[in-house]
């Protein structure tokens, strides 16, 4: 009798707590989801695209912007190494009537806001620091717990198609940001707060449409240390897949971010772009780069829906990525600039519209899909972190302005990130 009373037991622990969705997700769900998407991150990147090198360079000037954008960068790279793998921990554990994600997603949105106001009216490079530390803390509560309902509402066989949109949202976001820049140059206040609010609006049409189910009762606790512990990792010898995949984003996004943190000094100092021009010709790039990925990232999706496979269109991806980042190497003039964005818009555009897709097929547990997806997005924060730094040290080498060096090891690094693909036992 003890026995069978333990396996049933067992087996009702083996289940999910709430089961992984199996029918279509409903339009107005994915259009909310598209909105979120892009909400969350024309508020988080507004800064990172362009706002903190404006705001950096209207406090020190550009000489001293490489180091000080290095650091304030890094903050905020660090709050959310940090804050995204713990509010996925929160949020897979809440049980608020409200649901499980809901809560979060209003508090980050409201906090990153109100964050952005505190970063526009900073008077010191070190309150900028500060700011875009709460920032990225509150950004990522709303980010962990936003894409952990991909997980929660979109069943497999839309995976693709819908991770491809949220790529193509999220790209839509970088329009936006570099749009931004443009218009509101200088009017800081502007450059950071509409967008901000534009963000809020989103999420909040988000929230009202998602079904977000309460949980039936809280996990087991897992106790003390060993839980904190446990938030920062996934064993790679039970998860090799994960592992893997895990290695080849953070190689990527390292290659990427050393370009985009750098992308309007490079303008400035490689192609002798004025600070106006290198601001008008990064949108206009951003803008070629982003339709280019629209249409390769929803081609994407639906093709690897289709046939069943994620892996090559990785693998493809990062090799067109790592070659566009090459050609701006030898770009001399902003037409070249403009080849290389298309190019590098090709290739992210096929990465985003299947990889989202990858992530949660070889997510190891329904139940910690958000703690699970936080401790994979160590793979996007913890390059932001390196980034600044060995971005600001590789661009000194050789007297200062060594663009050529950042671009090539960039590119470098991700063709190895292409290798840690191969091994992937998942198709």
């Amino acid at each position: 009798m003890a026995s069978t009373t333990q396996r049933s037991a067992t087996a009702h622990d083996d289940q999910p707590l709430i089961p992984p969705p199996t029918q279509k997700a409903k339009p107005r769900l994915v259009v909310g989801m598209a909105l979120a998407q892009m909400g969350i991150f024309v508020s988080l990147l507004t800064p990172i695209v362009a706002g903190l090198t404006i705001k950096v360079q209207s406090l020190v000037g550009p000489d001293d912007a490489v180091t000080s954008l290095g650091i304030v960068s890094s903050a905020g790279a660090i709050a959310a190494l940090i804050a995204n793998p713990v509010f996925g921990r929160i949020s897979d554990r809440t049980t608020s009537r409200y649901g499980r994600r809901r809560p979060w997603l209003v508090i980050g949105s409201l906090g990153l806001t109100a964050s952005l106001l505190l970063i526009a009216t900073a008077q010191s490079v070190a309150v900028v620091a500060i700011g875009f530390f709460i920032a990225s803390v509150f950004a990522n509560a709303a980010l962990a717990t936003f894409t952990a309902t991909v997980a929660d509402q979109i069943p497999m066989s839309q995976r693709g198609k819908i991770g491809g949109l949220m790529g193509v949202m999220q790209n839509v976001a970088i329009l936006g940001s570099a749009y931004s820049a443009k218009f509101f140059a200088t009017q800081l206040l502007l450059l950071f707060m509409v967008p901000g609010l534009v963000g809020l609006l989103l999420v909040g049409v988000f929230v009202m449409v998602l079904p977000d189910k309460r949980l039936p009762r809280r996990p087991p606790s897992e106790g003390g240390l060993r839980t904190v512990l446990r938030t920062f990792w996934v064993s790679p010898r039970r998860h090799p897949d994960f592992a893997l995949v895990w290695v080849s984003r953070f190689l990527i996004v390292l290659g990427a971010a050393l370009f985009t943190t750098f992308r309007l000094l490079y303008l400035q100092r490689d192609l002798a772009l004025s600070h106006s021009e290198a601001a008008a010709a990064m949108a206009t790039g951003v803008l070629l780069y982003t339709c280019v990925l629209v249409v390769s990232a929803q081609a994407a999706g639906w093709l690897s829906d289709k046939v069943g496979r994620r892996k090559p269109f990785i693998a493809g991806a990062t090799l067109i990525f790592s070659a566009g980042l090459a050609m701006l190497v030898q770009a001399d003039s902003v037409n070249g600039f403009y080849i290389a964005e298309l190019v590098l818009g090709l290739g992210y555009g096929v990465y985003v519209g299947v990889d989202l897709a990858l992530v949660i097929d070889v997510l190891p547990s329904p139940d910690n899909a958000s703690k699970d997806l936080g401790v994979f997005n160590i793979a996007n924060a913890g390059p932001q972190v390196i980034a600044p730094g060995l971005g600001a040290l590789l661009v000194n080498i050789g007297g200062g302005h060594n663009y050529g060096l950042l671009l090539g090891t960039a590119a470098a690094i991700c063709l190895v990130g292409v290798l840690a693909v191969i091994p992937l036992k998942a198709r």
